[in-house]
Order: C-alpha cells, then structure tokens, then sequence
C-alpha cells in the first residue's frame, strides 16, 4: 500500500489515531439488529442531541444515508430538487434513480448555494405529464464547489419555499461540523430546518467508517427497515461505533485547524504563476484551483507531484484540482505541496 505523506486528494485518507484506536479495541458491544449494542446507542443518542433531532442511525456509509433518505421521501416517478454540482448527482451510482426511483432536478449554481427562487423555478405543476415534486436536498458544505458553506438564512429561505409547496428537506451533512465550525452555525440550527439529516464521520472527523442518519422518531423507524433492506446491518458494530464517539468528543473543534491550512493552501497557489484559485471562496477544507495556466497538462502535474509524495484529485474540469486539508496533513504539509507544485510546474 501507498502512503503519501501528503496526501490532499480527499479527507476520506484520515486514519484512526492511537486514541481512537484505543477506544475502538476496548468498545462495549452487542447486536445492534436487535438495537443492544451500547456503543451504537450511545454514538446515535450523541448525534441525535448534537444535530437536534429525536432519533439517529448508524450506517456503513453516507451514500446510503442519503439512498435511504431519498428512498422514505419520495416514491417511484417523483422528483429530487437539487444542485448539479453535488454527491449523489455525480457520485452515487445514479442511486435517487435506481434505488428510490426518483429523478433528479438539477439547479446549476455557481457556488452550489441556489435560492428559493431556484426551488421555486423548479416545482412542477400538478400534472399527470411531469414527475411529482417531492423532495429538495441541500449539501453543507458544498464539495466540488470549494467547500462553501450555507449561509444559514439561505437554508431558512429554501426551506421555507421548500415547504410553501409541501415537499420535504434533506440536508447532506457530509461536512457539517465543517460548516459548523466555520460558521459558529450549531449543528441543531442547521438540522431544524429540516425533515432528515446526516452527518459523515469518516472525514475530517477521521474515524475509518460510517455515517449517522438523524430525523424523527417515525422517520428512524423507516430507516431501520431499510437499512436492512439494503444490506446495512452489523451486529457488533460498537468495535466502529467507538471512533464515532470518540471523534465527536474530541476532533470537531480541531476542525479550524484543517480550515486555516486550507487557507494557507489556497493563498500559496495563488502566488503561483499560472494557477487560478478564487482564495476568498475557501471557507472551510477545500481548495478548488486551475492549473490551465501552468501550460502542462493535469496528468502531468499529478505525476510530478506525486514524486515528491503529495497527492491532489482531479476534477470533471480537466485543468481543475481539488486539495482538501485534515488531520492526518503534517504540520510541514501546506509548504511541502507547495513546493512540490512550484517544481512540477518548473
């Protein structure tokens, strides 16, 4: 296996630390099917408080958070609005479509943060022609828009009209406490405005797995069917718990470090000839940046960079290349990619 040093190419790299690890080996566990695994209960009791909402559950992945939120919201021939730029319109497998059998209804947002006139340009009317309008879905913070985060008036405004036209909310979190730690915006705040939520802890939180679904005590009891439906039962699931619980209790405030590394990131590149990057636009751990100047090719600039052991991704642009900063980057990380793009570009 590869390891890069620094490795920016998604804050999916972290790996557990030594605590976490202690806290996962010594985790209390029991068959979460039958709901009598205490780690499981005690992580989905946290986030159910956290994000302030009566229920929670712990899922394998944040893909099926969303699968399954999709699929207790919305019936086979209804509609999904929400931005083109976002997870489970590029990166899910078509899963609103294949498992819930929705379509999607994309807004194309410059920054992924659209309007209630957005959602109100795209509810249908009330005909047998069109699919049903059912479900608008909100991601904060904004991934392949640079990480931006939601004004929390704009996700009252959308909700609103959401609402106004009786469809329901769904927040991808898969950044959230990104969002709330920039923002000074709580996670219940955000949360309230709408019927269901997730937030992701195999990010920056760096835990090696899972997602916590959050909504109503009916909502979670739907939830809990299909997620055996789709495969998601553990049983003994405390051993992944355990780094949930452990990430909630000490790797959110840190979260301002990643943000102010990727600040960092960002107004290095910018120095750089060649490299475009909108460096008021990084508000948390995302730096989205255009190398079509450089006069080389992406391919090429991976490959040199990866020499020097730092690793970026690629996005749909072709000149376009996203960083994202977390706790597993060194504290010489933003120099060291730095001078590694100085010398592939050189």
């Amino acid at each position: 296996m590869t390891i890069y040093p620094v490795d920016l190419s998604s804050d999916t790299q972290t790996r557990p630390s030594a605590a976490m690890r202690q806290a996962i080996a010594y985790a209390d566990v029991g068959d979460e099917q039958k709901r009598e695994d205490p780690t499981v209960n005690r992580l989905q009791e946290m986030t159910a408080q956290l994000c302030g909402k009566e229920a929670a559950l712990f899922l394998p992945t944040g893909t099926m958070c969303n699968l399954i939120a999709h699929f207790i919201h919305c019936r086979a021939g209804d509609e999904i609005i929400l931005d083109a730029s976002y997870h489970p319109v590029n990166f899910e497998g078509a899963g609103p479509s294949v498992h819930a059998r929705a379509a999607m209804n994309c807004i194309d947002s410059p920054t992924g943060i659209f309007t209630a006139a957005d959602v109100e340009s795209r509810v249908r009317p009330k005909d047998p022609h069109f699919p049903t309008s059912r479900l608008v879905c909100v991601e904060n913070t904004v991934n392949l828009r640079g990480g931006r985060v939601w004004p929390i008036a704009a996700i009252r405004d959308v909700t609103d009209a959401a609402r106004k036209h009786g469809l329901a909310t769904h927040l991808d979190g898969a950044r959230l406490m990104n969002a709330v730690v920039a923002s000074g915006v709580s996670a219940a705040e955000y949360c309230k405005h709408f019927d269901s939520a997730w937030i992701d802890l195999s990010k920056g939180l760096g835990c090696p797995v899972g997602g916590v679904l959050v909504g109503s005590e009916e909502f979670m009891e739907q939830a809990w069917r299909w997620k055996h439906t789709f495969g998601g039962a553990m049983r003994q699931a405390g051993i992944i718990a355990a780094a949930g619980v452990y990430a909630l209790a000490n790797n959110v405030e840190r979260l301002a470090e990643d943000h102010a590394k990727a600040k960092a990131l960002a107004e290095g590149l910018a120095a750089i000839d060649g490299i475009a990057v909108d460096v008021a636009s990084v508000e948390s751990n995302i730096v989205v940046f255009d190398i079509a100047g450089t006069g080389i090719d992406r391919k090429t600039l991976l490959d040199r960079v990866i020499q020097q052991g730092v690793r970026f991704s690629g996005l749909i642009q072709p000149t376009e290349l996203r960083a994202v900063t977390h706790l597993d980057i060194p504290a010489d990380g933003v120099e060291r990619a730095l001078a590694a793009v100085r010398g592939a570009i050189a």
